[in-house]
């Protein structure tokens, strides 16, 4: 029987909260009450699990809260990934472009460590990353670091695993051999969730969704979503997924930054909503655009100089990039203001969003890291106020029903 993780809030809605708490009530004996004891089976019920739970749980009516938490010792923020159970730290490390090709694998260890010890649990990755040894030297590190494998969140995403073509695609046969293969080179049983890194025209979306809910079944993820989707894709799939008893994705990967909005800030939230699914960005600072460090060339060893990321140095210095630098100046008074840096600014920006369960940071020193850990503090310092002074600047703001998180 497949249980799904997903929870709409017309369900939330329709199930008062004595169902929440106590589930099916007992079906009525002859005598007209419930199976254990005579009077009206709803209240009896209610009032023998509020006698149990009377000194662990204070008794609350009213809908489910997905609650926001904060690490003692870190400092670091907690989410439900969408409106599954998982928690995840509202900021991840990243692989792509830097483990296995930027980096050391020294420096890609002490980044992983200064991430964990600041309270990131989240750690993201894909088979194509690299041509598969960003996931090879995540794995080495883990392995190394031998920390507790119930204590941090392994990501995958599987669609181009090779040159042939049935290494290719999101068929049934690639997923499950795609993710067998970075099992392997992550030295893992398991990812705690596996992305279709894209859509796959080529693959029915019932093939998909199968294949996705047989590796869970397996034990090979313990959730799975989707990355790049379009907003009707990702709800065809949960269609499908509730149709045929399958699990459903619960996260939609997105690129989200300030010059890039429209999908996080309009679609996403409605899926949010209507059945569940949570986002998580990438690439907060467009590729290292906000931070400013293109405004005058494209230094050495940046991600614009590297093999292959050309568009990436061609958009800087496109007119449109220029006129985003011109937008990134204007927001440094507002960062001075604040005591931070306008990249920290960017990513507390970004968690300020409805709906995004995580950000995903893409760093190639600790002090870059470190320094992007640091717009944990600055998210609480976003008020409605300050958002409206970016949106400005910005002049880009969609039109959104609901307004976000402030």
């Amino acid at each position: 029987m497949q249980v799904s993780i997903a929870c709409t809030e017309q369900t939330m809605r329709s199930r008062n909260s004595d169902d929440r708490l106590c589930g099916p009530r007992p079906a009525a004996n002859q005598n007209g009450t419930g199976g254990g004891g005579g009077g009206h089976p709803k209240y009896r019920t209610v009032a023998v699990v509020t006698r149990n739970l009377n000194h662990h749980l204070s008794y609350h009516r009213g809908p489910i809260i997905l609650r926001e938490s904060t690490g003692r010792a870190t400092g670091m923020k907690y989410r439900n990934l969408g409106k599954s159970g998982l928690r995840v730290s509202c900021l991840g490390l990243g692989t792509w472009v830097t483990f296995g090709s930027q980096i050391s694998d020294e420096v890609a260890e002490n980044l992983m460590t200064i991430a964990y010890e600041n309270g990131v649990n989240l750690f993201d990755t894909a088979e194509v990353y690299a041509s598969g040894k960003a996931e090879q030297t995540l794995g080495n590190i883990l392995k190394k670091k031998e920390w507790r494998r119930s204590s941090y969140v392994i990501t995958t995403k599987i669609y181009w695993g090779g040159q042939a073509e049935t290494e290719r695609g999101l068929s049934r046969k690639h997923i499950i051999e795609g993710l067998r293969g970075s099992l392997e080179r992550l030295q893992l049983d398991y990812v705690d969730i596996v992305f279709a890194n894209r859509m796959d025209a080529n693959s029915p979306m019932e093939e998909i969704v199968r294949a996705m809910t047989y590796v869970i079944n397996k034990g090979m993820a313990m959730y799975w979503g989707t990355s790049r989707w379009s907003a009707m894709e990702i709800m065809e799939a949960y269609s499908v997924a509730r149709q045929f008893n399958l699990i459903p994705p619960v996260c939609e990967q997105a690129e989200y930054h300030m010059f890039q909005r429209e999908k996080v800030e309009t679609q996403l939230p409605e899926l949010y909503h209507k059945i569940g699914v949570g986002s998580m960005t990438w690439s907060p600072l467009a590729c290292g655009l906000i931070t400013g460090k293109y405004e005058e060339r494209v230094p050495e060893n940046s991600r614009a100089s590297i093999k292959g990321y050309h568009w990436l140095k061609e958009k800087a210095v496109s007119e449109e990039g220029k006129k985003q630098q011109a937008k990134i100046k204007e927001l440094q008074p507002i960062a001075e203001r604040m005591s931070c840096t306008v990249a920290q600014l960017a990513i507390a920006w970004c968690l300020r969003s409805e709906g995004v369960s995580s950000v995903l940071l893409g760093v190639s020193s600790p002090e870059q890291l470190l320094e992007n850990l640091g717009s944990i503090q600055v998210l609480s310092q976003l008020t409605a106020q300050t958002i409206a002074e970016i949106d400005l600047i910005l002049c880009n703001k969609p039109n959104v029903k609901k307004e976000s998180r402030s």
